[in-house]
């Protein structure tokens, strides 16, 4: 049994923080630019220590192999607007410098049978401690905005049933995933229309106007202002990301 756990954890809550300042900074590099960000928001935790203790007796992992066998310690999860989003953020994971993928899991082509759609990339992180460098282990979640909503009431509802779900209900959350991918798709097949209509809002609201081909720009004299999603803040969404990371796992 891991003796401190305060000590065990530190390495994992900096990569978290460190994570985030750098996916949230690539998002505000696409927004400067004008650009669509495949980024939409992005929600982390570090498991807590009931989590892994749970999940340490359930797939029985060793204490002198927990680091490496337990590979969400640290969690991460990127929501995107679009599926095709997803597979942008994979290759941006891809072509970093400072973390390396080690492993990919796409749920979202190759859909678990409960309707759960994601995409789990595994890195190894480096973290620069007092004492020297430290590489570990996190997983990165990506999907939909769509696609999370889903798991997040999956997820919910195993609490209750611990996994068995009544036939009719699993069957209600099977249509349910369909209906939902069927958004995504929908959102996919109209996703310039969108990006434009975003693109005018901002240019509405101070930012600059991107020089986009073929794009005809009207003056919007009944626009409103509002919070966008993707100005999103995961203040207060970490502790419900805490024990929801395993989504998928079951």
């Amino acid at each position: 049994m891991v003796q401190n756990w305060d000590v065990f954890l530190m390495p994992y809550e900096q990569a978290v923080s460190e994570l985030k300042i750098k996916f949230r900074g690539m998002r505000k590099q696409y927004q400067q630019a004008s650009k669509h960000s495949p980024i939409e928001f992005v929600t982390a935790r570090v498991k807590s220590v009931d989590s892994i203790i749970e999940k340490q007796a359930r797939r029985y992992i060793a204490d002198d192999v927990l680091e490496t066998d337990m590979q969400d310690i640290a969690g991460v999860r990127i929501m995107c607007q679009f599926v095709e989003d997803i597979y942008a953020v994979v290759d941006l994971l891809h072509q970093r410098t400072d973390m390396t993928v080690l492993e990919e899991r796409d749920y979202v082509t190759n859909v678990k049978s409960s309707g759960y759609r994601s995409y789990h990339v595994i890195i190894e992180y480096p973290v620069q401690l007092v004492d020297g460098e430290k590489k570990i282990l996190a997983e990165i979640q990506i999907r939909t905005m769509s696609m999370n909503f889903w798991a997040t009431i999956e997820h919910s509802l195993n609490y209750k049933y611990q996994g068995e779900f009544p036939d009719d209900l699993k069957a209600r959350l099977k249509r349910a995933a369909e209906a939902s991918f069927q958004l995504d798709k929908e959102m996919s097949e109209i996703r310039e229309e969108i990006q434009e209509a975003q693109q005018l809002f901002s240019y509405g609201k101070g930012q600059d106007l991107p020089q986009m081909q073929g794009m005809q720009f009207k003056d919007s004299d009944n626009q409103t202002d509002g919070d966008e999603s993707s100005n999103t803040d995961d203040s207060g969404a970490s502790r419900q990301h805490d024990d929801g990371q395993d989504d998928g796992e079951k």
